[in-house]
């Protein structure tokens, strides 16, 4: 399938929004759909915020648990997203109940998910007013709050934190991606959308696409017996059946996520704008079994499905953009806990 001139436009204009962290309405989704429910908070899905927020001496603030299984432990400000509630309002909420503290986001640190059902959203934030919530104010949702210089000894709730506090210094050193908030818009189910390149050694770079309704980045909803990035997965079984399993498929990080909230049970979802790398396995097996070194491939797989194609970017700035995002994983990273 040849593609026109106006519709290479439209591809282009879409990779250029997503790209640049915006992100694009959701009108449907192309795989996977009948093994997903609705996302509704309380439900069928648990979203939980955390606030990485740091004083003038790199001091990280800290609160004390009040919950009975964790009495008198300390942990950073975090805690499960309401009904009705966007992701910056949970996490200002927060930090306001468990340390007394107003403040505005700077940028999404890490996204932890373990499948559709638990994600958690890391924010990096600071501090814009109220006053440190003392024992004086101690009620069901903190004991108090503290700044810890990472030295002191102090009780943990977790040790998960660590990794958090470690992830929030460095991007304040060297912030290695650009910021990123959650984009105000609406959607049903936890959706991964896929920007999937697949490049050669002379730096070509190909994306796959779904060619109905219009040229457009496939949508693949995540099910519950999987991480979220698994639904990459089902789109490349879909896709190419024959050389899944002769490729890697990697879910490099987030350019953008978009979620709305205030419908419950209606716009609960979060769709993930993502980059995917699709890599042909390096070792191979003969007939024999025998382990064979591939050489790199030139041209992308075959797509076995007519729903698909290849559509190679030509536009430089894109490919640059793409290339150097691919090259350094300068993206908001997506982990999985399994």
């Amino acid at each position: 399938m040849e593609v026109m001139e106006e519709e290479r436009r439209q591809v282009e204009e879409q990779l250029e929004r997503l790209l640049s962290g915006q992100g694009s309405e959701v009108t449907g989704c192309d795989v996977a759909l009948d093994q997903s429910k609705p996302a509704t908070l309380r439900k069928t899905v648990t979203f939980i915020v955390c606030a990485v927020i740091f004083n003038d001496k790199e001091e990280v603030l800290m609160v004390q648990e009040a919950k009975q299984d964790c009495y008198k432990q300390w942990y950073l400000p975090a805690g499960r997203v309401e009904v009705g509630e966007s992701l910056e309002e949970a996490m200002r909420r927060e930090v306001k109940e468990e340390a007394g503290f107003d403040c505005e986001p700077i940028t999404l640190l890490l996204i932890q998910e373990q499948g559709p059902q638990w994600i958690r959203f890391i924010f990096l934030a600071n501090i814009t007013g109220g006053t440190m919530k003392s024992l004086s104010a101690a009620d069901q949702e903190s004991l108090q709050a503290a700044w810890w210089d990472r030295q002191a000894v102090l009780p943990l709730r977790g040790r998960d934190i660590l990794r958090l506090i470690d992830c929030g210094l460095k991007y304040r050193q060297t912030p290695w991606h650009p910021v990123t908030l959650p984009v105000d818009l609406s959607c049903r189910h936890v959706l991964q959308r896929l920007i999937l390149v697949f490049t050669n050694a002379e730096e070509q770079i190909w994306i796959l696409l779904i060619k109905a309704p219009g040229l457009h980045f496939p949508t693949a909803a995540a099910v519950k017996t999987h991480t979220v990035t698994w639904a990459a997965n089902m789109v490349v079984q879909e896709a190419m059946p024959s050389v899944y399993y002769d490729h890697d498929v990697n879910t490099l990080g987030v350019f953008s996520l978009q979620h709305n909230g205030r419908q419950h049970g209606k716009t609960d979802g979060v769709c993930f704008n993502t980059l995917v790398a699709l890599t042909p396995d390096r070792v191979q097996r003969n007939e024999d079994g025998e382990k064979v070194e591939r050489t790199g491939a030139g041209q992308p797989p075959p797509v076995e499905n007519p729903r698909y194609i290849w559509f190679e970017v030509q536009k430089q700035t894109l490919k640059q953009k793409l290339l150097e995002t691919k090259k350094n994983t300068s993206i908001l990273p997506i982990h999985s806990l399994y």
